[in-house]
């Protein structure tokens, strides 16, 4: 009669011990290298498909989601998304309000500098127009005095101004750049013709035009490396290591080959740059 009570107390042993097991895995960081270990925090903007975005239920999807879960399983810690819009992320991570930002965040020298950064992919900018525009795009320099869409403190933005610069030097109108803080914003800009063209990265263009809501003239301007950037250098090697075992063991070309992203040609993963001076 007293079977039950014996299964319970069977059933509630596995339990625990299935939880000991679950927590045998070693984080392969300090606690000091994260703000809330161990919780790795991370700022995202959802809104740059296929890299990250929002699904129907209003759920995380996109490659830089699921490398990021792939490389907290590697290091054992537990990945923790904060949705936000680009523009205040690089001064937020360096005020140690999280530990990573995760964004496709492109290479430059000056970013190097400031943070550690990871390259895991190559991306390039994609100039594009509404379906139903007139106006047929050949180079950059066709966008010469041309009304222009771009996200708002991001490498595309610098590039355009540093390309706007050399088009008035040869004698050509500038371009006329207008900001928003998300791709949705720009695309309703251009939808309402308030835009003659926009810019992003190419893998964002070609999944606007697949949903029928821009046309690409032009592709791969100004491509470079794309990384995940750290405030902290031990966590930056630790994500680095990460990513080669990752390549190693074959995740990486599937997820690159699932979401359509350029894969880098390296088989080791490292951080590029001298990272913080300060």
């Amino acid at each position: 009669m007293r079977l039950p009570e014996t299964f319970s107390a069977l059933a509630l042993l596995v339990g625990l011990t299935q939880a000991v097991g679950a927590q045998t895995c070693t984080p392969k960081v300090p606690a000091s290298s994260l703000i809330e270990a161990p919780k790795w925090q991370m700022s995202i903007n959802p809104t740059l498909p296929p890299q990250q975005f929002v699904d129907d239920k209003g759920e995380l999807q996109g490659l830089n989601v699921e490398l990021a879960r792939e490389i907290a399983k590697r290091i054992c810690v537990e990945p923790v998304f904060l949705r936000m819009d680009f523009p205040p992320m690089i001064p937020a991570l360096r005020s140690g309000r999280f530990d990573a930002i995760n964004t496709g965040l492109f290479w430059t020298e000056e970013r190097s500098k400031m943070l550690y950064l990871v390259p895991y992919a190559q991306q390039a900018i994609s100039i594009y127009t509404d379906p139903s525009s007139s106006l047929k795009l050949e180079k950059f320099e066709d966008l010469a005095g041309r009304v222009v869409g771009v996200e708002s403190a991001t490498y595309t933005e610098r590039k355009a101004r540093e390309f706007s610069t050399a088009m008035e030097a040869k004698g050509l109108k500038p371009i006329d750049l207008r900001t928003f803080t998300t791709v949705t914003a720009t695309s309703a800009a251009l939808r309402a013709g308030q835009l003659e063209a926009a810019l992003n990265i190419n893998e964002t263009a070609n999944s606007l035009e697949q949903k029928g809501i821009a046309k690409i003239w032009v592709r791969d301007i100004a491509g470079t490396d794309i990384t995940f950037a750290f405030r902290d250098k031990l966590l930056a090697q630790a994500a680095a290591d990460a990513l080669t075992a990752i390549r190693a063991d074959g995740t990486y070309d599937k997820l690159f080959d699932r979401f359509g992203m350029t894969k880098l040609k390296a088989t080791t993963f490292a951080i590029r740059g001298e990272g913080p001076t300060n």
